[in-house]
């Protein structure tokens, strides 16, 4: 079974770049079909024995294996029935592409319609009034019907004339309106070789030829670890022949026509190449008449490709179709294997593989910071009993009473009552957290540094070392805004140079971007401001609680139900940034869809991560910094007492908050979200495709076609949500990984699952997307880079402000009389005398703890109340403040000299790579020597031949004259190119 493989390639004898098979091979694919698995019966009878190949015998030719290979099996396909969509209706040429288009279908038309077969010869121009081989009856409907819409027909003309543009470029088509689809019409797309070979070569795709060489190995030790490695992870392999090592590598270079020794396209190449076409192909709305009225089209206006007509409504879709799906990648069984990243880059192109490569890269890197992370929190767990300060806010003889956490309601309480607070605050907040910090920054460095290594290995591996990106074909709704200035310039001042949009043009855009932006992010800020005032009233009113076991949870209670109302307006406002983003993209006009996609992922990252991180960092570095003191509290609106920290710092509820924020946008958004929305999305569009089936029993009965179930698939929106999720996940495992170490672990989790649910989304629930080259992952480098060194900023910042690691130092080295922590919560309590409360503002029942307080503690650095300047900031304050300011400096020019160190000693390129490449330069220039050599002794061998033909010429007729011998001579002369 190793040895049986799919093939994705189909032309006249459905190999692409395949014109003959040898006798041997022949056998081989006979012989191969006797084995096919009974699950393939269901295909016509001319697919069988087709697709199912020996892949040893035709590397026994000199084919590429690798080239020639996609998938090494499918999965349980529900619409089996329908594999006979992938061709046309002839079962040999193979569909590459499908544009969809909707028609209004008369009484009239409809028993006209019906399935009419022509063969390739009477596939002629459109502009001659011939219609495309298939169903073509919806052409006779405007003599039926006069009153048709005039705005429908000029769609219909517009196709004509595209789809005669396309067959002049050496396209074949198939329409096909006699489906199941009420309304719906589909137009089959086939490139034939020759066709195939000149896009080619236009686009300079590097092609792999039979010029193999060998791949340096490794030597020594390093090739017995190696060895070893290779058969510990070999259960964790899939079981795909091109996801072994190799050992050779086969020659790349641009494709030429007039070179012999390139081979076969695949799948991805295909499709970039037919949607080159597309794109390419114009069409010119010209003037028509319809029965007695004029209808009069811009005559002069050019409609630059499928891309304009999709936006102009002349078509509804355009789509490649999906033809396996992969059991070895799109299955959750396989959650503990490697991807097969060199097949999904064969079937979906370079840019997607590029993400899925890169997903699988992060969470690889995960798996020792989870590692490292359970280690933290399992030495705070074990420590846990052995910390001084946590047991003596636990210790109910120490006695310490605290001040009123609100007005009026609430009465003093006792700091051992918070005990399991402290306690918890442990686990996150131990001198193992600094080390874990410093950890986290060296890993997000290495992290980049591996990745820019494994791309380049993917660069080298799929041929794109030499790729440069060219200049991308004009957006649709750029190309409509420059001809309105040009139409509106040419009436106004009868110019008619070409004109493109400036910044004036867009200043409105622009300035509608600046106050949206702004907005949105105030909005966040007054939602999170909304949020603080529900914790802060909550609190005031949970305190009136006649129960004390309510009013001793009532800190538990408001932070967790703050937290899951975050994370709810999060979710939301996600949701709607997203559409406000691309909105505000839209009215930009951006000229190209990369300038487009950069916008959109600027605006969308900015406006995602204030929603995300707003709240946490609200906790982080805002509550509890500017609360006041007993007797002169800050208050909102008057009202509204500012909320405080526990006594064990706001490190705990930090965790808290992020914890769940994160581990509810993965379950909720990035889990059943992405599941359960294209599935809803599916089943609205089959319960209303059903109603219409229902209408017509003869369309009802009709069979089910590929390209029919693909157009009921989610369209395809790009790689932006999919990598948006993972790089707001990146900021939670390093942004505020100080404070909860366990958040790689569960990242970690979440990503397993989305590998999986990504690739099956890819393949089951959306259209498959078109095929695009690249060589790295755009702007979202920068942005990872970006976010890797904020994080060893906040993470400086969290330890220093928002744990006690600093004042605990502090007062070990500064103020502990015997070296221990004994006494450093004294030390960190300030004392408040009751009778200092101002009026109105003092407990209701002051002797709630069955004794008169007179002097409560609140946690500051500030004068007792019995010295001179009481209640004033203490010296201690000032000491806390220098270390932690001077922390921050430390750590953060430490870790970022020890990030680019990391940096600077690993190499971006790795050596072999370079190594190779080098190789592959100077085996080429040979190659092509060799080939000019054997040119010119070609051209030797020619001329001496023609020389000794004159010799002859001139030996057997002596007495011709000058001219006659001349033209004697000029006989035997040839025309050489070379």
């Amino acid at each position: 079974q190793t040895n049986l493989f799919v093939f994705l390639l189909g032309t006249n004898s459905a190999f692409h770049g395949v014109e003959f098979l040898p006798e041997d091979l022949g056998e081989g694919l006979n012989k191969t079909a006797m084995r096919v698995n009974e699950k393939y019966s269901s295909l016509p009878a001319e697919e069988k024995g087709i697709h199912i190949i020996n892949i040893r015998a035709i590397e026994d030719i000199g084919y590429i294996q690798r080239e020639s290979t996609l998938l090494n099996s499918l999965c349980q396909d529900p619409d089996a029935n329908c594999k006979h969509g992938l061709y046309f209706r002839d079962g040999k040429r193979k569909v590459d592409y499908i544009l969809v288009y909707h028609y209004k279908k008369s009484s009239v038309s409809k028993t006209l319609t019906r399935r009419i077969y022509h063969n390739d010869s009477s596939a002629r121009s459109i502009k001659q009034d011939h219609q495309l081989p298939g169903t073509g009856g919806h052409l006779d409907v405007g003599e039926s019907e006069t009153h048709m819409d005039y705005h429908e027909d000029d769609k219909r003309f517009r196709r004509e004339e595209y789809e005669g543009n396309l067959m002049e470029a050496g396209l074949e088509l198939e329409r096909d309106e006699d489906t199941k689809i009420h309304g719906v019409g589909f137009v089959k797309i086939h490139a034939p070789w020759n066709v195939l070979c000149r896009e080619a070569e236009f686009l300079k795709l590097k092609m792999p030829t039979k010029k193999v060489y060998q791949i340096n190995q490794a030597h020594g030790l390093l090739k017995k670890i190696n060895s070893v490695i290779q058969k510990i992870t070999e259960p964790i392999q899939p079981k795909v022949a091109e996801h072994k090592p190799e050992t050779v590598k086969r020659l790349s270079y641009p494709f030429s026509r007039e070179k012999q020794h390139f081979n076969v396209f695949f799948s991805s190449i295909l499709l970039i190449q037919v949607y080159e076409i597309l794109k390419r192909t114009t069409c010119t709305k010209a003037k028509y008449s319809m029965g007695k009225e004029l209808y009069v089209g811009l005559s002069s206006t050019s409609f630059s490709g499928i891309t304009s007509l999709l936006a102009n409504g002349v078509y509804s879709a355009a789509y490649p179709l999906h033809d396996l799906l992969c059991e070895e990648w799109a299955s959750y069984g396989v959650f503990y294997k490697y991807q097969p990243i060199d097949l999904v880059r064969k079937y979906f192109g370079e840019k997607i593989g590029l993400y899925f490569a890169w997903l699988g890269v992060y969470t690889q890197m995960l798996i020792p910071a989870s590692i490292v992370g359970v280690i933290v929190f399992l030495y705070g767990c074990a420590t846990v009993d052995e910390n001084i300060p946590s047991m003596e806010m636990c210790d109910e003889r120490n006695n310490i009473t605290m001040c009123p956490l609100c007005d009026n309601t609430c009465s003093y309480w006792k700091m051992s009552s918070s005990c399991a607070t402290a306690r918890a605050s442990h686990l996150f907040d131990n001198p193992a957290t600094v080390f874990f910090s410093v950890f986290m920054a060296l890993w997000a460095a290495t992290f980049m540094e591996h990745w820019k290594r494994k791309q380049m290995r993917l660069n080298y591996r799929w041929d794109l070392t030499g790729f440069e990106e060219e200049e991308a074909h004009p957006r649709a709704e750029y190309e409509a805004k420059v001809l309105e200035k040009s139409l509106r310039k040419e009436y106004i001042h009868k110019k008619t140079d070409k004109e493109k949009l400036t910044w004036k043009d867009r200043f409105p855009a622009y300035f509608t971007n600046f106050v949206g932006i702004i907005f949105m992010i105030g909005l966040t800020f007054a939602i999170v401001f909304g949020v603080i005032i529900y914790r802060i009233s909550t609190a005031a009113a949970l305190a009136l609680s006649s129960t004390p076991s309510g009013r001793s949870s009532v800190r538990v209670t408001v932070t967790a139900t703050a937290v899951i109302i975050n994370l709810v307006v999060i979710i939301i406002l996600d949701e709607v940034y997203g559409c406000i983003a691309r909105w505000l993209t839209q009215i930009e006009v951006p000229k190209t869809d990369k300038n487009f996609e950069e916008r959109l992922i600027f605006k969308a990252f900015l406006l995602k991560f204030v929603n995300a991180y707003t709240p946490i960092f609200y906790v982080a570095f805002f509550k509890g910094r500017f609360v006041g003191r007993p007797g002169d509290y800050v208050y909102i609106f008057h009202s509204f007492r500012m909320e405080e920290c526990a006594p064990g710092g706001c490190l705990m509820e930090l965790c808290i908050q992020l914890s769940i924020i994160m581990l509810g946008k993965q379950l909720i958004q990035n889990n059943l979200f992405e599941i359960g929305i294209p599935k809803m999305k599916k089943l609205i569009r089959y319960i209303k495709l059903k109603r219409q089936r229902s209408l017509d029993h003869e369309e009802h009965m009709k069979k089910k076609q590929r390209y029919e179930v693909d157009y009921n698939l989610e369209p395809f929106a790009g790689l932006t949500p999919e990598y948006m999720e993972m790089i707001i996940q990146f900021g939670f495992v390093t942004l505020f990984v100080a404070s909860f170490p366990l958040a790689p672990l569960f990242a970690l989790l979440n990503n397993i699952i989305e590998i999986r649910l990504d690739a099956k989304k890819f393949v089951t629930e959306l259209r498959r997307p078109v095929a695009v080259r690249a060589k790295d992952i755009g702007i979202w480098y920068n942005i990872l880079r970006g976010v890797g060194k904020l994080a060893v900023i906040i993470n400086a910042f969290v330890i220093s402000f928002t744990s006690d690691f600093i004042p605990r130092l502090v007062y070990l080295y500064m103020y502990s009389e015997n070296g221990t922590m004994h006494g450093f919560v004294n030390h960190t309590l300030s004392s408040f005398n009751v009778s200092d409360f101002q009026g109105g503002t003092a407990p209701n029942d002051p002797m709630e703890l069955g004794y008169e307080v007179q002097i409560c503690r609140y946690k500051d650095y500030r004068e007792p109340p019995w010295s001179e300047n009481k209640y004033e900031i203490s010296k201690d304050f000032w000491a806390v403040l220098a270390a932690r300011l001077a922390f921050v400096i430390v750590f953060q020019n430490l870790v970022m000299f020890m990030s680019d160190f990391v940096d600077w000693i690993i190499p971006d390129i790795p050596k072999d790579i370079s190594q190779q490449i080098h190789k592959e330069k100077v085996l080429m220039v040979e190659v092509f020597m060799k080939e000019e050599q054997g040119k010119l002794q070609m051209l030797e061998t020619w001329k001496d031949k023609d020389m000794k033909k004159g010799e002859n010429c001139n030996n057997h007729s002596p007495k011709l004259s000058r001219s006659q011998s001349g033209s004697m001579s000029s006989c035997h002369s040839y025309h050489i190119d070379v």
